[in-house]
This record gives C-alpha cells, sequence and structure tokens, in this order.
C-alpha cells in the first residue's frame, strides 16, 4: 500500500522546486508537441506526460502517493504553463533552442526534487542519486518517444544523465556534511543547469565508447 504523502511535501522550498519543475517540464513538452504540429488535446497530453512522468516513476518504485495523485495543483500548473506556452508559440517565434533551455532548467529541478524525496524516505545514498536521475530523466525522456525523437538520454555523447549524477552527488556530499536541504539542494540544481546548459551551448559530450571499424572477415 502507498505511504501517505511525506512531511517533506509542506517544505515550503520542496513544494515551490516541484511547482516550478512541473511548470518547466510542461512548457518543454508543448514546445515539442507544437514542433509535431499537434492538436490542442495533443499538446496538453504531452505537457503533462513530460511534467509528471519522472516523478510518477519515482513514486511508484519508492511506494509513495503519486505526487500529483496527493496534490493534483500539480496538474492546474502543468496546463497553466501549457496554455502560456502555447500563447507565446502563437504571437512569437521561439529561438531555436528554446526546447534545450526548458528542458534544462526543469532536468535540474527535478533531480533534486527527487533526491530529496528519496533522502527523507530513508534511502541508501547510491538509491538517492538514482530516484533523483530518474525523477529529472524519465519524463523527458516520454516526451521525446512520444514525440517521435531520439530521446536526449539516448543521443551521442551527450552531457545528460551524467549531470544529474554530478548534482545530485553534490547534494548528497553537502547534506552528509551538514548543510541545510535548502542551500544543498539550490547548489545541486546550480551544478545540473550549469553543466548542462554548457554541454548545449558548447557542445561537451562524453567519450564514446568504440570497437573500432568491424574487420571484413567479422561482418
Amino acid at each position: 500500500m502507498p505511504i501517505a504523502l511525506p512531511a517533506e511535501a509542506t517544505s515550503a522550498f520542496l513544494y515551490a522546486f516541484s511547482m516550478l519543475g512541473v511548470a518547466v517540464f510542461a512548457a518543454s513538452g508543448a514546445l515539442a508537441a507544437a514542433r509535431k504540429n499537434l492538436d490542442l488535446i495533443g499538446v496538453a497530453v504531452l505537457a503533462m506526460v513530460t511534467a509528471t512522468g519522472g516523478g510518477t516513476v519515482r513514486d511508484v518504485l519508492i511506494g509513495r502517493t503519486v505526487f500529483w495523485i496527493a496534490d493534483p495543483n500539480h496538474i492546474w500548473v502543468s496546463l497553466l504553463a501549457t496554455a502560456v506556452t502555447i500563447a507565446w508559440v502563437r504571437y512569437f517565434q521561439p529561438p531555436y533552442r528554446a526546447l534545450l533551455y526548458a528542458d534544462a532548467i526543469g532536468l535540474s529541478f527535478f533531480a533534486i526534487i527527487g533526491a530529496q524525496i528519496a533522502e527523507t524516505a530513508g534511502l541508501p545514498a547510491l538509491v538517492i542519486v538514482l530516484m533523483g536521475t530518474i525523477t529529472g530523466t524519465a519524463g523527458g525522456l516520454l516526451r521525446d518517444v512520444l514525440s517521435v525523437e531520439v530521446p536526449l538520454v539516448f543521443r551521442k555523447s551527450e552531457l545528460y544523465v551524467s549531470t544529474c549524477i554530478v548534482g545530485i552527488s553534490v547534494y548528497v556530499l553537502l547534506r552528509w556534511l551538514g548543510l541545510a536541504e535548502a542551500a544543498a539542494g539550490s547548489a545541486g540544481a546550480a551544478v545540473i543547469l550549469a553543466l548542462r546548459l554548457s554541454a548545449i551551448h558548447w557542445g561537451w559530450m562524453l567519450p564514446v565508447v568504440s570497437l573500432g571499424k568491424d574487420k571484413p572477415e567479422d561482418r
């Protein structure tokens, strides 16, 4: 049986992070849908899946009441962000990289939210990192799959999942050193956002593991 919404959900900092993450990820989903010329229902569905997918997977895995069921305000924020995004793209041409930037901001918020929720559940440090990474990346993964795009998670050498791992590790370390949740969370989110934006701007990539060219006799 799922546990009730834990006390950390009443934290103003965590709640604000959660709402901001939902809003930004919903915007990224709406932008992706607009690029595919979907109708209003399609835009709303893709935005909502993007905004809630990662947190839903996390909550199911740790046996927690799914966050948007416990607090439907997340759905309203998602729909509001979707409406604002639709109005924006109706009258203004969004920058070419707007989707990547929106995704980067949502990634930083949601990864730290997931880590904090896992920490409150008393999970080990390694699981905290994994739950935070899942929270940050699963929504974008679902968005890209549903919009028939190669997911950012799987793109060649893309600094994406790795930014979550580094930022959440910073958060866990700072919490272990006794730093307050808000300060550690802000630092972790800033690391994720800085790394992701740097990767977008300067093309930072991870090394590629390659077996080399196939020999003729191996074909």
